[in-house]
């Protein structure tokens, strides 16, 4: 029996020994379902249900997987808008060489990570902080920036997203000003149409506003009730009947469109949940941001993480709309063998952008279109925008207080400051 990372070369193999028969479908196109199980299952649409030479080209085709990949279900011819429905609903690539065969998985949370949406128009620029994995000061340097913009009379608006794992609202907000209920209350309460219930008490007013404004909307609230629970249900799709689901993403977006209305912000940033799965891969990619910041340090695991990424991306073709907007961060630059290490992580992110992203270019070729960056190209998305360890600041930082203390204050700015100037260059305020 095959494994589940078999099930794609497998039927690769199958269509190579079935393409000239392939021909018959002309401009129709089969789909091959992955459901939550990993079984395989074949659909078509039902106006090939008639024709005897197709039925005996996919039956062929079926017969073939079986015994290749895990258990391959009954073929199901359906109807257009049904098999279409499914497709805009979850993942789905097409096989490389075989546009008129489509792979979609049936994932739990029906999490479309594999496009970039734009469900909802917005003016206001919107940035994700982004790690493979916690404890690279990807919430710290939002707090800072978050701090610095406000310290310009700028009105930013923060979005707790790392619901497993919240943290970033103790750097901003103190209990007292702590909302009553947080971004997962709502995710719940709309599912029931409830949303209204909590919409009023979902964000607060930082302490740390004094020129400018900070807006928090925290993961949880100072209610924080049954939050496990809870967790088990801000994911999932609203449905209203099987024609009509929302995915948690869309319902999303109109939060945050409703939040934008309400506080007009010169700029959002999401603190994303870590990791590599569906939900934080959607953080990315179905949220309309901008710029997404890849929070990166010098190690095998985070150079690991993010080569399964964006080999995702390149499978679902998602390459080309998504690279534009990355943005390679390194954090916490050790104080000791800073030359090296910086070489390495600058050669390191160039080398996975190279052979993941950019533009191949033949050698002779000049193609100005092609998108491309030569290692020592500092505006280059693979350059580092550097975040410095402090041993002072990080010994102290612990509570929104900080940003209080003038020695803290001088501290933050000489840590944050290069890459607070690069993000508001590339939000492009005056």
């Amino acid at each position: 029996m095959k494994t589940f990372d078999e099930i794609i070369p497998a039927i690769k193999e199958v269509l190579a020994e079935k393409r000239a028969e392939l021909v018959a479908l002309n401009g129709h196109r089969l789909i091959i379902n992955r459901d939550l199980n990993g079984y395989v299952r074949i659909l078509a649409d039902e106006s090939l249900d008639g024709d005897i030479n197709i039925q005996s080209i996919v039956d062929a085709i079926k017969i073939k997987l079986e015994g290749r990949v895990p258990d391959v279900m009954p073929v199901l011819y359906d109807d257009s808008e049904t098999i279409e429905q499914s497709i805009r609903q979850n993942p789905h690539f097409e096989i490389e060489g075989y546009p008129q065969v489509m792979v979609v998985d049936r994932t739990l949370f029906e999490s479309d990570a594999n496009k970039r949406t734009d469900t909802v128009a917005t003016s206001v620029p919107r940035i994700v902080f982004y790690s493979i994995k916690g404890g690279v000061g990807r919430s710290t340097a939002l707090s800072a920036a978050a701090w610095s913009f406000a310290e310009m009379g700028k009105r930013v608006l923060v979005l707790d997203m790392d619901l497993e794992s919240p943290g970033i609202t103790s750097s901003l907000l103190s209990t007292e000003r702590m909302p009553m209920y947080g971004i997962a209350d709502w995710l719940v309460e709309d599912l029931t149409d409830n949303g209204n219930a909590v919409i009023d008490n979902i964000m607060s007013l930082s302490d740390l506003s004094i020129n400018g404004e900070i807006w928090v909307a925290p993961a949880h609230g100072k209610n924080v009730g049954e939050y496990v629970e809870k967790l088990g249900r801000a994911w999932m799709p609203k449905v209203a009947s099987f024609e009509q689901r929302t995915p948690w993403y869309e319902r999303l977006n109109l939060l945050i469109a409703d939040l934008e209305e309400r506080i007009h912000p010169d700029v959002l940033l999401i603190d994303s949940r870590a990791g590599i799965d569906e939900i934080s891969i959607a953080c990315l990619t179905c949220l309309q941001a901008d710029t997404l910041l890849l929070f990166a340090m010098d190690s095998a695991q985070t150079w690991n993480g993010y080569q399964i990424l964006f080999d995702y991306w390149r499978q679902h073709s998602m390459a080309s709309d998504i690279r534009e907007h990355l943005q390679v961060v390194g954090a916490l630059i050790p104080e000791t063998g800073r030359t090296e290490y910086l070489s390495n992580l600058w050669e390191h992110s160039w080398k996975l952008f190279a052979e993941k992203l950019y533009d191949e270019i033949p050698s002779g070729a000049n193609d100005a279109d092609a998108f491309n960056f030569d290692i020592s190209d500092s505006s280059a998305p693979h350059a580092p925008w550097l975040i410095n360890w402090n041993r002072g600041f990080n010994a102290q930082y612990n509570h929104s207080d900080i940003f209080k203390q003038e020695a803290i204050v001088s501290l933050i700015k000489s840590t944050f400051n290069d890459f607070v100037t690069s993000l508001k260059d590339v939000i492009q305020w005056k």
